[in-house]
């Protein structure tokens, strides 16, 4: 496919440290670099990795102390044996947190973990920094698009071959082109273990419209939002309007909206540079 620079070679020369450590029944994959004053969390999306912000890590790093996590039943932690909703997500990154000695960080979320970005901040405002959403989800709830997830999500898990894995990952982008081989062969070694496509039901709960209608992200809860939030749209998001964006800015104190173009799901991926210049000037004010 293309010719782009290795997942874990595009960052040269940074120390860093992929380890797991144990947050409640959870044997959770993480990833540390950077020595900063401040700490940035990042969060991938559903069925995703830490391997999502590989392009974002050295950029970060050189300013921040930056920690990228699996999920629960996610990557390569503990796999899930019941659905996992919103507060099961922010019980562990409050845990994760606690166990590494963060007292505050700023939230990176893409897709779900923006949605757990912002459930966190409103449920533990003294926790956290500034909130960066790239393509949140939480508040749209499109039949079409939850099937589609699903859909596309679990017959990858279920058949973790080349191909059924790289339809998935062609949806999250405008550019076929981004999806790499290698992100294929990563994502397919994740999905391939023994136990993952009963994990991957658990995970997709939240695609049930009666499941995600009690969780989806409150106005109250966007107005709680303690110290502002840029909210990041793409010109080809696959999972809702830019407008979805602009809604969730306004609503949020401090709120500010971001459009980048040429990407899909994962602006932090396609657009990684213009990416990591705009939220390293937000979070620097």
């Amino acid at each position: 496919m293309t010719h782009a620079p290795s997942v874990w070679t595009s960052f040269p020369g940074l120390d860093h440290t992929v380890r797991h450590v144990q947050v409640g029944r959870w044997n959770t994959r993480i990833f540390e670099a950077g020595t900063g004053p401040d700490t940035v969390v990042l969060m991938p999306g559903t069925g995703g990795h830490l391997e999502a912000y590989t392009r974002n890590f050295a950029d970060f790093a050189a300013q921040h102390r930056v920690i990228a996590f699996d999920y629960p039943g996610h990557g390569y932690t503990t796999h899930a044996e019941n659905d996992l909703e919103l507060d099961d997500y922010v019980e562990h990154l409050l845990g994760l947190l606690d166990t590494l000695r963060v007292d505050k960080a700023h939230l990176n979320g893409e897709s779900l973990g923006g949605w757990v970005a912002v459930k966190f901040a409103a449920a533990h405002p003294g926790r956290v920094g500034k909130l960066v959403l790239n393509t949140p989800g939480g508040t749209m709830s499109s039949p079409e698009v939850m099937a589609k997830i699903r859909g596309l999500s679990q017959a990858a898990a279920d058949d973790p071959s080349p191909e059924r894995i790289r339809a998935r990952l062609e949806w999250l982008m405008a550019d076929n082109d981004s999806v790499t081989d290698e992100l294929v062969e990563i994502r397919r070694g994740i999905y391939s273990q023994p136990g993952f496509a009963d994990s991957m039901r658990h995970i997709l709960c939240l695609q049930d419209p009666d499941i995600r209608l009690r969780n989806r992200i409150t106005d109250d809860e966007l107005a709680a939002v303690p110290n502002g939030a840029l909210v990041i749209w793409t010109s080809n998001d696959p999972s809702g309007p830019a407008g979805a964006g602009m809604d969730m800015a306004e609503k949020i104190p401090g709120g500010r909206f971001e459009l980048i173009t040429d990407a899909g799901h994962w602006p932090q991926w396609e657009q990684a540079e213009h990416f990591n210049k705009v939220v390293l000037s937000f979070l620097a004010e």
